[in-house]
């Protein structure tokens, strides 16, 4: 065995079912069958004071009457029995169990949460790993060692060999769902696990698991919530380095969606989009439902081959061509028009009514000259502009075309692809010679759009481990600590905050009285803004607090006047210091810059067009804390008004440059300020012509308390 300590539960030598019964359509009936059924090679050991023996094998009346210590025991109890059963179990010597009683967190009832309670005090005294509660079982199809009560292990034969693929999912039936559909598509699970509630052992220590098994080479997952974001970070990354897809169907893009996946686990609810953004950034290929996820595992055994975002499409209809073209562009995939010596060697074969640019048709002429087909493959396999090659050709065409197909296979390095609408009798043989197979168009291109953009990214290095040099954190500021009791700092301690980091901020003044305002917007220069200044104050404009284009000496005057009364009436306990006044900033392009604490992931920032655009376009990017200059240039790249940034249209262009340090001083405030910060949004950021830098013009920093 290996000495991870999930080993005795995932790969267990010896397995008890408590509870264990005769009746194989019951919860302890099913997976004691399934052992026997598939010949499991340990020792089992039912344990039931209903019966003496069950199906031959002696049945023993408690957990003390077993012979010896086991890996594994399947607790099929009542939810209030678990806890009692598992203290005695750890007693015996048992090195792990799975507890498949509901009736904990995922009620949503105080009854149900104390029980879980319960059950995790216990798994923290007893030292064993513990799956569940509300949990199907395991099957491990590599040695049949089969706690789960799904029949879809009785009626769907197990890989043979290979076994190569691990699933993980947070429900029982989409784990008996993916692994039916998985297994019609051809993958070769190794392991199935349902983690359940996840109250003993989470979602990324299974992952982990199989991380380290040098035998898995692809991971699926069902996602509703992870608990340890941190370690699901490690470990995916390790994966992307290592070049083993993970797959991943994460539910909750909807309100609905996410308050179903609540009440289903009771699990922490990070942003949907954060998680696509750490999804994204580890290069972790995203499903966007069952099917779409076998697809996809299917997909992920043929990663020997390069793939790509940039598709050639070869068809016998010009129409399919035309509809497949749509379908991968719109799906994020490129159809890039072919060289014209590619074009040449094409056209050689097809009739001039016929289209060789991309998507080729190779028009219903190719049924009398299908040897043709050799010499178009090898004209798109030494085409630098493909990544992959997909051929569209029903039934009996495919058939005819298959040859060739596989001839070029044998010595291709690029993935090709079939489409079969028609039934092709030779579907086997083309998958084993490496091509797959997909009979509908829309999972076709589903499918091979992610898995392309996955094989583009996997060919560029992945993020390096930690090897204990990377730069110092800086020193937490020490206005922080002063701050301490506050729920917020204000406007101006904020930006002195930032600027001890580096973070360039706009000349201003602290103004207590008019007098004293009229001064420093004297000192400044004219035009000027003048706001309030409270922590107890977070946004400005929304109570009257904020005046814009003064230009004189009475005007700042008034202005002060305004704001403070007007703030007082809105906040009557607030801590007014009076107003602060800054230089007019000149027009430029305004940036929101922020990090907000995600329950899951941490410290996350985002960066999207400032003022209410933000909002209305919601063209905003997310990533993970820490931020260097290369990150936030990567995130600024992705938003779409990035052209505005870069000169788009004859613009200026503004200084992204600038604005990508900014963003990496920030970055460090929050890291080096540990657990203080809740929350920064820097919005306007002002974003000036290349060459001139960035300004902070307001700031609002949240504190934890």
């Amino acid at each position: 065995m290996s000495g991870h300590r999930l080993e005795p539960l995932i790969n267990p030598a010896s397995i008890a079912i408590l509870g264990a019964s005769a009746d194989p359509s019951r919860v302890g009936g099913m997976p004691f069958q399934l052992l026997l059924q598939h010949r499991f090679a340990g020792p089992i050991y039912p344990i039931n004071p209903k019966y003496d023996e069950i199906s031959g094998v002696r049945c023993y009346p408690d957990i003390e009457s077993l012979p010896g210590p086991v890996d594994l025991i399947a607790l099929a109890v009542s939810a209030k029995e678990v806890v009692p059963q598992l203290r005695r179990a750890a007693a015996k010597g048992i090195r792990s169990a799975v507890v498949f009683a509901s009736g904990f967190a995922e009620t949503n009832e105080p009854e149900g949460r104390r029980l879980q309670d319960e059950f995790e005090a216990c798994v923290a005294e007893i030292g064993i790993p513990v799956a569940g509660p509300n949990c199907m079982g395991f099957a491990n199809l590599k040695t049949h060692a089969y706690t789960a009560f799904a029949s879809v292990f009785r009626s769907i034969e197990p890989p043979r060999e290979d076994h190569s693929v691990a699933l993980i999912t947070q429900s029982g039936n989409v784990c008996a769902a993916v692994y039916a559909a998985g297994r019609k598509r051809g993958a070769k699970f190794s392991s199935v696990i349902n983690t359940g509630n996840e109250a003993g052992i989470e979602f990324s220590e299974y992952l982990e698991y199989f991380a380290d098994q040098p035998e898995t080479r692809v991971v699926g997952g069902y996602v509703e919530g992870l608990r340890d974001g941190e370690r699901f970070r490690r470990v995916a990354g390790r994966l992307q380095r290592e070049g083993k897809p993970l797959i991943v169907l994460k539910i909750g893009d909807t309100d609905k969606g996410a308050e179903a996946a609540a009440s289903h686990t009771a699990s922490l609810a990070g942003s949907q989009a954060v998680y696509r953004a750490v999804f994204d950034d580890l290069n972790v290929m995203m499903a966007d439902d069952l099917s779409h996820m076998a697809d996809l595992i299917h997909l992920a055994g043929f990663t020997r081959r390069s793939a790509g975002r940039r598709v050639a499409i070869l068809t016998i209809s010009g129409a399919l061509g035309a509809l497949l073209s749509d379908k991968f562009v719109k799906a994020g995939s490129e159809v890039p028009t072919l060289p014209p010596e590619v074009q040449a060697v094409l056209r050689t074969g097809i009739p001039t009514y016929g289209m060789v640019s991309n998507p080729v048709d190779l028009t219903g002429n190719v049924v009398n000259q299908h040897g043709f087909m050799r010499d178009a493959l090898a004209a798109l396999e030494s085409c630098a502009e493909v990544d992959a090659i997909v051929v569209y050709a029903p039934g009996y065409l495919l058939e005819r075309l298959s040859p060739a197909m596989i001839d070029a296979a044998a010595s291709s390095r690029k993935l090709i692809t079939a489409i079969d609408t028609l039934s092709a009798r030779n579907r086997d043989e083309l998958e084993t010679a490496g091509i797959p197979v997909f009979d509908d168009t829309a999972r076709a291109v589903a499918a091979l759009s992610a898995f392309g953009k996955w094989s583009e990214r996997a060919r560029r290095p992945g993020p390096a481990p930690s090897d204990g040099d990377a730069a110092p954190v800086p020193a937490p500021w020490p206005g922080l600590a002063q701050a301490a009791g506050q729920g917020a700092l204000d406007e101006v301690e904020g930006k002195r905050l930032l600027a001890a980091y580096g973070f360039p901020v706009v000349d201003e003044r602290v103004a207590a009285t008019a007098d004293e305002a009229a001064a420093a917007a004297e000192d400044l220069g004219w035009p000027v803004v003048v706001k309030v200044l409270s922590a107890d104050i977070l946004h400005k404009s929304d109570c009257g607090g904020v005046r814009l284009d003064l230009a004189s000496e009475g005007a700042v005057r008034n202005a002060f006047a305004e704001v403070t009364a007007a703030a007082a009436r809105a906040y009557p306990n607030a801590d007014l210091k009076g107003v602060v006044v800054q230089r007019q900033e000149a027009p430029g392009i305004e940036v929101l810059v922020g990090v907000t604490r995600d329950p899951v992931f941490g410290p996350v920032m985002t960066v999207g067009l400032g003022g209410i655009f933000a909002e209305i376009l919601h063209d905003i990017e997310h990533r993970t804390l820490p931020i260097t200059r290369d990150r936030a240039e990567t995130m600024l790249r992705r938003l779409k008004a990035f052209p505005l940034l870069d000169g788009a249209r004859g613009r200026p262009k503004r200084d992204v440059q600038a604005l990508c340090r900014a963003m990496e001083a920030l970055s460090d405030a929050v890291l080096a300020n540990g657990e203080s910060i809740d929350q920064i949004e820097i919005n306007p950021l002002v974003v000036r012509e290349q060459g001139r830098g960035v300004a902070a013009l307001d700031c609002l920093v949240v504190l934890r308390s």
